[in-house]
């Protein structure tokens, strides 16, 4: 693998969030029955002309920005002409010529390194339709079926400059992608309802060298760990081929989740799509200054919030980047603090509790029940020792499942933590009593054996003792012996 260096660059589709289609008054809603958000505008039925959505032109500047793109002022549209059974026109509207935002770059962080990937441009252009295949793929299908709802909504295409060199700074970098565009409102960013979709081209070379290898197309990657698994693969394939003399052929590959690899789907050649302007709908002219109310407009994004979460709260920079990487988190973080200030505790509930459930749930923090004022009371119960930190695990998960006040919780269930001294005294007593060996062992100097007598008396009262409150009396109990 060190003798060779990999060459990647993302392209990647993102639906923007308007209500309403690229051209005409269809709706975007996700999920509708087949072809019944269509109409003569994005069905390209003969005589029929579209409007250009003024929301779509704001959003697709709005990322740009948000992209440290130079945003032009007089754009246009043009076709790209080509057939395909999802694109009822025979040819799509896109920004072929002149896009409406260039030259722009973000930074992505992997194993402690920070590296800048450019982003070449982001244009404008309408979605095609769906094809639903018959088969598990589309390489074992024996049908495919159109679904025209997606026809004609509004997506950028955001290239990438080649820079990256591996799977991970893939999945970096589109994570990085994901949290600006949901920070900025651009986008749901939801790939499980494809409106967000990546494609990656791939090629390898001698380390060291400048001239580029025959380069493959990744498609059908469903996720970014997909993405980072199928890019890893074909790196691993092409440098193999070449080890044993072979020859990389230029072709669309797609990605087979369940095999874990990358199957050959058709032949690519530098396609001749004939573009030109795109007559029927109006150039983009756009003022310096509405660009600049644009871009006054734009919410804090990702990077600024972690800076200030490290500087104004005291966070580790890796906490702060785990909080902000998510929008809803970011903000779940900033609503727990405004009642329980106190930055490292909530950070460390939201990375562990938090985070587990979500995972292990396959959920999204919206589909979880603890809300940030729940959990800001849940902490104060532990910092005024009404409960231990075990037991507030145990009422957060019923927290995340119920969505039930944490005092309510503890109420009902008995758990209010025991820290009376006179209470725990008689308990302690007969602990010591019952366990000699290791009250000997404790005064004889081997001072771990505390932790067995403090276990012991957390058995008795069934977890309900402050084992700070036990430990110190343990310790006054035992010296005075």
């Amino acid at each position: 693998m060190s003798r060779y260096e990999a060459v990647i660059g993302l392209e990647v589709h993102v639906e923007l969030k308007t209500a309403t289609k690229l051209f005409c008054g269809c709706s975007t809603e996700f999920g509708k029955e087949p072809n019944t958000q269509v109409c003569p505008v994005c069905l390209g039925l003969p005589g029929s002309t579209g409007v250009l959505n003024k929301r779509a032109v704001e959003l697709a500047v709005k990322a740009g920005l948000a992209l440290n793109c130079e945003i032009g002022t007089h754009t246009w549209f043009d076709r790209k002409n080509y057939f395909y059974p999802d694109l009822p026109k025979g040819f799509q509207i896109s920004q072929i010529f002149r896009p409406i935002a260039h030259n722009g770059y973000l930074d992505i962080e992997v194993n402690g390194q920070e590296k800048r990937i450019h982003i070449t441009r982001a244009h404008i252009e309408e979605d095609p339709g769906k094809l639903i295949h018959t088969g598990e793929s589309i390489t074992t299908s024996f049908a495919s079926y159109v679904d025209y709802n997606r026809s004609g909504i509004p997506l950028i295409e955001i290239v990438s400059e080649p820079e990256i060199r591996s799977g991970e700074e893939a999945k970096a970098y589109l994570e990085k992608l994901k949290s600006i565009l949901e920070y900025t409102g651009v986008s749901d960013v939801k790939m499980e309802q494809g409106s967000l979709r990546c494609d990656a081209n791939i090629s390898v070379r001698p380390a060291g060298t400048t001239t580029f290898g025959t380069k493959t197309e990744i498609k059908n990657m469903n996720s970014f760990r997909a993405v980072q698994r199928a890019i890893e693969y074909e790196i691993d394939r092409q440098i193999e081929l070449l080890e044993d003399g072979g020859t990389i052929i230029a072709e669309t590959r797609g990605w087979d989740e369940n095999k874990g690899i990358t199957v050959s789907m058709r032949s690519k050649e530098d396609p001749d799509y004939r573009s030109f302007l795109e007559h029927e709908i109006s150039d983009i002219k756009l003022t310096p200054e509405w660009i600049e109310e644009v871009r006054a407009a734009l919410p804090e994004l990702p990077d600024a919030r972690k800076e200030r979460l490290v500087k104004e709260h005291g966070l580790p920079a890796y906490d702060a980047g785990i909080i902000t990487g998510s929008l809803a988190l970011a903000e779940f973080f900033d609503a727990v603090y405004e009642k329980y200030p106190d930055a490292k505790t909530i950070s460390n509930w939201i990375m562990g509790e938090l985070l587990r459930l979500l995972n292990a749930r396959n959920l999204e923090l919206s589909q979880a029940k603890i809300t940030p004022e729940g959990l800001a009371k849940l902490l104060e119960l532990i910092k005024k020792g009404t409960i231990s930190n075990k037991m507030g695990k145990e009422v957060f998960e019923l927290m995340f499942e119920e969505g039930n006040d944490p005092e309510q919780i503890v109420k009902e269930r008995g758990m209010v933590q025991i820290s009376d001294e006179e209470q725990l005294a008689q308990i302690l007593t007969e602990v010591i009593a019952q366990n000699p060996k290791s009250v000997a062992d404790f005064q004889s100097g081997k001072k771990q054996a505390i932790g067995f007598l403090v276990g012991q008396v957390m058995k008795a009262t069934k977890g309900q003792a402050n084992p700070g409150v036990v430990n110190t009396m343990l310790r006054n109990m035992l010296a005075e012996k």
